[in-house]
């Protein structure tokens, strides 16, 4: 500050015809004795001094600066602004001090603590440490930081505080020991700590105590350059600390103005006294001879000519000025405040009626000034300066020795917000993997998976659930599975949306080759039987009984092998319309058939009584041809209307399964469904109680009993048919029905064809008229 001034004074462009002066307090680290200090500067009880004829009295307070300690400072700056006193902390941090309505009056050259807490939030972010601890010291230092991590941590979801503890003012070993027993049973191996340096000698002496290796520590600027702790006794500890620090500056002509100071021989003030002892202690020396009866020895008297630059002394070392240079500027900014108000123009000033400023009027926006280092120097709104911190590193070299080192800057510009550059390069980890370490209390939920707080525990600390069956995440640390579309499902890692596998009866797969082929079997059965028949068609067997609807049944049974077809591969409209159109019709024109042939027979049976020769005449070929029209027409008529009433259709059915599409062909009108396949086992069962009615006839060759036979395959085959296809799901119901009309069919021909193709081409003399009549004995 002494320098400030006196290069201020020497500065003929910034306050001219103006000499500032200056006067020291000591607070002792004592709030009492700070607080006297700033009421006895702004209550002019300052003894009167003459520094010419025409200066004379009291001098006037400009403004104080100071003081270092939050704490010290919010008592004082509540004070100083009920007069408006300005006051400049280089120092003090509290976020709290930020408040205009309490501190109308206070400013700093320090950034407030609420940027410092961003700027460590987003160190955290950088590294992925979402787990961490947080210490701080028992007033408003450390209490505001606490208050301001929190908020800020929750808001920004960077993370979570394992633990919160307050540090104890002095050396308490109970609580310190209790603190850090937290600390090393804690899984977050990230300490922040919010304190002072007197704090953190108390601590480290429990964390060596405790031997808590493997923490990386991050420190708040009021103890990151802090020399007491960097001792090969805590560097094993503390090496690799990451830490805040005020802004380091360059102030030239320091190192000169520091030569030249030399010790008040006459002790004529207090400060030539603090000269004076910092000068013994130095050279070791003595300015007097010691009292009468202390004994020492190898001193010499102090002459004052003593040449600082042959000692080594922190007192000349300027290659780290950190709060010294925010000293600096909080005595510039005072001064060209005191500078715009002397040359502001009455008339003219910024304020209403263009009046000037005074003192007790001083607005933040009326400091703006670029320091020699090249910094610019503003106010906001609430008096706070542009923020701006370094981060440093603290690096245990080879040779025991300790280097606290410029890894980054955190700071803040009207362009760009909020901006943080690291060189992680150059950053020494005190870890055995030489790499930043892991801090979190639940690993990453991977893709696939949602995030499940643990109840009771911070929101960092969750359980990864996998999602549920059609459900997916696709980006690590989801909160929800998402569903998928409808005709998508997730896929086995549960990771991304797949398209439903689609599930029908195929041509390709085994159980659709196996039916088409035994379809195209059967139908080449009937085509074989038929060019028998067709062959031999002059024979007594072929003839008997009408030949023509022989012919006719073959074709319906090759008709009812083909419609088959129509239930394998992809469901479409016009086959899902064909299929039980064609089914219906079909076996309705097959089973009409055998119908007609049955009571061909029993008609003939009774023609061969006396007086029923009447009754073959409603049996003539046309009869026969016309009864087989009319009762498929009917099957014919049932089919159009429900086909026109309430078509078949194909549906994506997601009932059956829920990670496939079942296509099929819904039957529209379960109604329609019922009469088709009701009226063919009408005609089934009538057929079936003829046949059995005339199964014992006198003939050789009764085709009653062949008939008989083949109506209860086919009965049976499709009683069984219907609780089968009602149990089926998908494509299987398509299979079971294909199934039955294979059955069925085989039955048919089987039954009524295979007898007589045994004798036509294996028993031809069993072929002949009489042999069918049964006059062969």
């Amino acid at each position: 500050m002494a320098f400030a001034v006196n290069e201020i004074n020497r500065n003929s462009n910034l306050l001219p015809n103006v000499t500032l002066g200056y006067s020291l307090y000591d607070n002792c680290v004592k709030l009492g004795i700070g607080f006297r200090a700033a009421l006895s500067l702004v209550s002019g009880q300052e003894e009167e001094f003459m520094l010419d004829e025409s200066c004379v009295g009291a001098p006037p307070v400009l403004g104080i600066v100071g003081d270092s300690s939050s704490t010290r400072s919010i008592a004082i700056s509540t004070i100083l602004g009920l007069y408006r006193v300005p006051m400049v902390s280089y120092f003090a941090t509290c976020s709290c001090l930020s408040d205009r309505q309490k501190f109308p009056s206070f400013f700093r050259t320090i950034p407030s603590d609420a940027f410092q807490v961003r700027a460590m939030i987003q160190i955290l972010k950088r590294f992925g440490w979402t787990w961490a601890g947080l210490l701080v010291s028992d007033d408003d230092y450390g209490l505001h930081a606490a208050q301001s991590f929190q908020s800020d941590l929750a808001q920004s979801g960077g993370g979570c505080l394992a633990y919160l503890e307050v540090l104890p003012w002095g050396n308490d070993p109970t609580e310190l020991g209790r603190i850090v027993d937290i600390m090393k049973k804690s899984t977050a191996c990230v300490v922040i700590v919010f304190a002072h340096e007197s704090h953190m000698i108390y601590l480290m002496e429990e964390v060596v105590k405790q031997n808590v290796t493997g923490r990386q520590w991050i420190a708040s600027e009021a103890w990151t350059a802090a020399a007491v702790l960097q001792t090969p006794d805590l560097m094993p500890y503390l090496g690799g600390t990451l830490g805040i620090a005020i802004r380091r500056g360059k102030i030239p002509g320091l190192m000169d103005f520091l030569l030249r100071i030399r010790p008040d021989l006459h002790h004529n003030n207090s400060y030539g006294n603090m000269i004076n002892q910092f000068w013994e202690h130095t050279f070791q020396c003595r300015f007097a001879p010691p009292p009468a009866g202390w004994v020492e020895s190898g001193r010499a008297i102090c002459t004052g000519d003593e040449d600082l630059e042959n000692v080594d002394t922190e007192f000349l070392d300027l290659s780290n000025l950190r709060p010294e240079y925010n000293v600096y500027k909080a005595v510039y900014a005072l001064a060209y405040a005191l500078d715009d108000m002397l040359q502001c123009v009455p008339g003219r000033g910024p304020f209403s009626r263009h009046s000037c400023a005074t003192l007790q009027r001083l607005e933040p926006w009326q400091v703006n000034f670029t320091t020699p280092f090249g910094d610019q120097v503003s106010f906001d709104e609430n008096g706070d300066a542009l923020p701006i911190y370094d981060i440093m590193n603290w690096l245990w070299l080879p040779d025991g020795r300790t280097k606290v080192q410029n890894v980054g800057a955190v700071k803040k510009s009207a362009l760009k917000g909020e901006e943080l550059t690291i060189d992680e390069d150059k950053i020494f980890w005190n870890f055995q993997s030489k790499e930043p370490p892991r801090s979190v209390c639940s690993e990453s939920c991977p893709p696939g998976t949602r995030k499940a707080r643990k109840k009771g525990q911070p929101e960092c600390c969750f359980d990864c659930i996998p999602c549920s069956e059609g459900k997916i995440s696709n980006s690590t640390d989801s909160t929800e599975c998402t569903s998928c579309p409808e005709d998508f499902w997730s896929n086995p890692q549960r990771d991304y949306c797949v398209a439903k596998k689609i599930e029908f009866l195929s041509y390709h797969e085994p159980l659709g080759i196996c039916l088409k082929t035994t379809s195209l079997l059967g139908t080449s059965i009937c085509a074989v039987v038929l060019g028998i028949f067709i062959y031999h068609r002059s024979t007594p067997m072929v003839r008997a009984n009408n030949s023509e609807l022989s012919f006719l049944l073959l074709v319906s049974l090759k008709l009812c092998f083909l419609c088959s077809l129509l239930f394998i591969g992809r469901p479409r409209l016009w086959t899902c319309q064909l299929r039980h159109a064609a089914f219906g019709i079909s076996f309705v024109l097959c089973v009409s058939c055998i119908l007609v042939k049955t009571m061909v027979v029993l008609a003939v049976f009774k023609a061969s009584k006396p007086g029923g020769g009447a009754t073959l005449k409603w049996f003539g070929a046309v009869q026969q041809r016309g009864t087989v029209l009319a009762l498929t027409s009917i099957q014919a008529a049932i089919c159009t209307t429900w086909l026109v009433s309430s078509s078949p259709a194909p549906h994506k059915n997601t009932q059956y399964h829920n990670d496939k599409i079942v296509y099929e062909c819904v039957v529209g009108s379960t109604v329609g469904f019922a009469v088709l396949l009701g009226y063919i086992g009408l005609l089934a069962i009538l057929s079936f109680l003829l046949a059995f009615l005339a199964r014992n006839l006198p003939d050789n060759f009764n085709e009653a009993k062949l008939i008989t036979f083949s109506m209860l395959i086919f009965c049976a085959v499709w009683v069984a048919f219907v609780p089968a296809y009602v149990n089926s799901p998908g494509k299987y119901a398509d299979a079971v029905e294909v199934f039955a009309i294979l059955a069925s069919s085989f039955g048919l021909l089987v039954a009524l064809f295979g007898p007589k193709c045994f004798i036509i081409l294996l028993r031809p003399e069993r072929n002949t008229k009489k042999a069918i009549m049964g006059r062969m004995h």
